[in-house]
């Protein structure tokens, strides 16, 4: 993401007057709108190419995919109305809506999700690893797409509705270049337009399929200070935000002025080594920075207690969870796996962003874990445009990040520790992952594609394909005025069913 995961894509920090509390935005006929405040601008607007978490949070609102997971993640009808497989699972048709319409007033026919999915596959897109199994799309008509696949694919709703990089795009929207800056949906809103460095404008779509939606509009202001955006809603200046510092969270829990929602996440956060680059080629080396690392210090300096802690991808309540304890701090273990692999590494760099601060909190405390071993973490901060840069050309030795909107474990596991996998900066290769993940892509029966997929978690975590930390709690707060809205454990921000008191402060 869903990188943030994955979760991601070039954005620029934004530390303005302009997004300072007192200044509410100037919506003119766009009186009456939601205001949100998010952290930062997204990049761009193109669900096929963005990857960043902060376009989705405006996309969400924009796009519908053929499916969508509802509040559980169990997958169910959005575009598709109704859909069936052949007995060998290798052909799934798809009956569309009938009546759907693009923002413009355009029909959404069966070609338009056929060259949806042509551009993410023939043009290789930030997703295309989620087609692997596709061999042909079809349009029998205007309101039936077919997809054939070369194997069985138990993932593929959730593949196709998992999140919005899967959404169904206007090809004339994208022939005229104006996707990413301009986009066309049949979401529940239109976009009408951006102030780059301030705000985002979205309007009502009336002929939303699923009914209109209750409030006129929704803004998005980019505030990325989290103190600013919580005080901006307290002082009624903007009605939702996502920006909650954690260290508040308990004092927020007794204010009247707001709405707290502390939800269970299946995000994640880790580190990764690049095996590209000795000695983290060497598993003991590895395996001995993860002996190293303090969790508990690390939740508690990032979140102030509100995360997991966890050494696998998977929280605990999660179906996919499996219990993992190998590498609890033990200096004494890391000294002797850098001793038996005869290398004494004295400095590293860990690379960071400023986009995520929590990335840098965290690599505070992760410098002061290595010291004991004799490693200097030379921590280097840059903007994340520049991150995405330096982790896809191989410029790290350690990095931190995270994924975001895990529904299906072949979502993370096989794009981040697959031989093939589109994010797998750090290099990783085993070929008894690589079959296992294999396995679980095609295996129908769901008790053995558990047993696959927990058999490669614990291989990518003795190996040390990433170190993983914790699974953050998802924080939102909103006013009181706000109904109909819910967190969700996949972070969608969906805005469709909310209904704002108009007995609020002006707008």
């Amino acid at each position: 993401m869903r990188l943030l995961a994955a979760v991601l894509a070039a954005m620029v920090v934004l530390t303005c007057g302009a997004c300072s509390t007192g200044q509410r935005v100037d919506l003119g006929q766009d009186s009456g709108n939601l205001i949100a405040a998010i952290s930062g601008e997204p990049d761009q607007l193109d669900p096929h190419k963005t990857s960043a978490y902060f376009s989705f949070e405006v996309l969400e609102n924009v796009y519908d995919t053929l499916v969508e997971p509802d509040a559980d993640l169990n997958m169910r009808p959005a575009l598709a109305e109704s859909w069936e497989t052949s007995p060998d699972q290798l052909v799934w048709t798809f009956r569309l809506r009938p009546g759907v319409t693009f923002h413009d007033g355009s029909p959404l026919t069966a070609d338009d999700v056929v060259y949806s999915y042509r551009r993410i596959i023939d043009e290789e897109l930030t997703n295309v690893d989620k087609f692997s199994a596709i061999t042909y799309v079809s349009a029998t008509d205007d309101l039936t797409v077919r997809i054939t696949l070369a194997r069985p694919t138990p993932n593929l709703l959730t593949n196709l509705g998992g999140f919005k990089g899967m959404a169904i795009v206007q090809r004339a929207n994208v022939e005229d270049g104006q996707i990413a800056t301009h986009p066309i949906g049949t979401g529940p809103f239109s976009f009408v337009g951006q102030k780059s460095g301030d705000s985002i404008t979205l309007r009502a779509n009336d002929r939303y399929w699923g009914g209109a939606p209750q409030v006129p509009g929704v803004t998005y202001r980019f505030i990325s200070e989290p103190s600013t955006a919580l005080s901006a809603l307290q002082a009624g200046e903007v009605d939702w935000t996502d920006a909650v510092p954690p260290q508040r969270v308990t004092q927020l829990r007794n204010d009247d002025s707001l709405h707290l929602a502390q939800t269970p996440s299946n995000d994640y956060w880790y580190l990764a080594l690049n095996l590209a680059r000795p000695p983290w080629n060497d598993v003991r080396v590895r395996q001995a920075v993860a002996y190293a690392i303090d969790r508990p210090s690390i939740v508690q300096a990032t979140s102030y207690g509100t995360a997991q802690a966890n050494q696998l991808a998977i929280p605990e309540g999660n179906p996919w969870f499996v219990p993992y304890d190998r590498y609890s701090q033990n200096l004494d273990k890391a000294r002797a796996l850098l001793q038996e692999a005869g290398v004494t590494p004295s400095t590293m760099d860990l690379l960071v962003t400023t986009e995520y601060p929590q990335t840098v909190t965290a690599a505070q405390v992760i410098a002061d874990n290595l010291a004991p071993l004799g490693i200097t973490a030379n921590i280097r901060t840059v903007d994340f445009a520049t991150w995405l840069d330096e982790q896809n050309s191989g410029r790290f030795d350690m990095l931190m990040m995270g994924w975001l909107g895990n529904i299906d474990p072949d979502d993370f596991y096989y794009a981040q520790h697959h031989t093939d996998g589109t994010s797998n900066a750090q290099k990783f290769s085993d070929p008894r992952v690589d079959a296992l993940l294999d396995a679980g892509r095609t295996e129908t029966d769901q008790q053995a594609r558990k047993e696959d997929y927990a058999q490669a978690a614990t291989l990518i975590a003795d190996e040390v394909s990433y170190l993983y930390l914790y699974n953050p709690a998802v924080l939102q707060a909103w006013t009181p005025g706000l109904s109909g809205y819910e967190a969700r454990r996949d972070k969608a921000i969906r805005f469709r069913d909310a209904v704002l008191d108009s007995g609020g402060a002006d707008r």
